[in-house]
């Protein structure tokens, strides 16, 4: 890099949840020039700062993808541009593969077309499947739903890219990441999202199955310092790395949490027809504690206060139905409605 020279920096899906606050993050930190690009399909303009470069424009389409990198020739990409409803992802099987798959071998194109140094991605743990908890990241992934399917093949495909070309990659596998900017509106994922706007709405909870799910949900500040300084942490180059809070409980206690922080404590809960699902899933750290450190640690009952604040100000959303389902047998009811 040129004496003096700023870096250009992309994050695809900036606009989104974890897109915002990495753009956020990045462009405080000063050392860089951040180019966000959103189609704004599930993200929010507003969730961007308001001096923020900002492109509207889909990763699937290859045209303006390729334009965007020969203007500014970026040297770092952060690609977090998905739809990451895992389970309705059965029921949208072309829409996710063209998507998170497609659409991200169009941006990794353009990045080893244009020289980019490092392609930062974030995965997911949907890439681990059942029975091997605490997930770490030397595990086989046995992907159960199309939606961890194309995260394990995105990652296999950097890693070839790697090999063939050079350009260095990161992986991150977040899991359950909620906090403020999350689309509450998002009928199909973002569990504790669903909850505040069911409150919002005076509404019941609405649980799958008997609630004995375990998760592990982690406040999405504590997540962000990893994933905005790995391009420049020579020890992450060409690694994969689970982030996200260590503690797990149930989503049953995650209702509870959530209405006690929404004001309404003993807010209703309503049990739906349990759906195929991962039952038990958190995952170890070991790995990012050793390349970033300790980092921000915040419970579940600060981090949710927080993301509640949030929520009584901007207020409730409308739930929309996707409008695209392929395939309808088997959905739950509740999504079909």
């Amino acid at each position: 890099m040129a004496a003096g020279r700023r870096e250009k920096v992309l994050v695809t899906g900036a606009a989104g949840f974890i897109g915002s606050h990495l753009v956020k993050w990045l462009m405080e930190s000063g050392r860089c020039d951040v180019v966000a690009l959103d189609d704004l399909s599930g993200g929010f303009r507003d969730n961007l700062p308001p001096d923020a470069a900002f492109e509207e424009a889909s990763v699937t389409d290859a045209g303006r993808i390729e334009a965007l990198f020969e203007r500014h020739a970026f040297d770092r990409v952060f690609h977090l541009a998905a739809y990451a409803a895992e389970g309705l992802s059965h029921f949208i099987r072309r829409f996710n593969y063209t998507n998170n798959l497609l659409g991200s071998v169009t941006v990794l194109n353009a990045a080893v077309r244009h020289g980019t140094k490092t392609f930062v991605f974030t995965s997911s743990i949907a890439v681990y499947g059942a029975g091997q908890v605490p997930m770490r990241e030397d595990a086989v992934p046995v992907p159960e739903d199309p939606y961890g399917i194309s995260k394990v093949a995105v990652e296999l495909d950097l890693k070839a890219a790697r090999e063939m070309f050079g350009i260095d990659y990161v992986i991150f596998r977040p899991h359950n990441v909620y906090g403020e900017h999350q689309n509450i509106g998002d009928r199909y994922r973002n569990v504790v999202g669903i909850f505040m706007n069911q409150v919002l709405k005076g509404e019941p909870m609405t649980v799958f199955g008997d609630g004995g799910q375990v998760r592990a949900f982690s406040y999405v500040g504590d997540i962000i310092p990893a994933i905005a300084e790995s391009p420049w942490i020579a020890e992450a180059r060409n690694q994969v790395f689970n982030v996200g809070a260590d503690t797990p409980c149930t989503v049953s206690a995650l209702a509870a949490e959530v209405a006690r922080a929404m004001g309404k404590p003993g807010h209703p809960v309503r049990h739906l027809p349990a759906r195929n699902e991962v039952k038990v899933a958190y995952c170890d750290h070991a790995r990012a504690r050793a390349v970033f450190g300790e980092g921000p640690r915040t419970g579940l009952e600060e981090g949710v206060r927080r993301m509640a604040a949030w929520v009584k100000r901007v207020g409730s959303r409308e739930s929309r139905k996707f409008g695209a389902v392929e395939v309808d047998r088997r959905m739950p009811p509740s999504w079909a409605d």
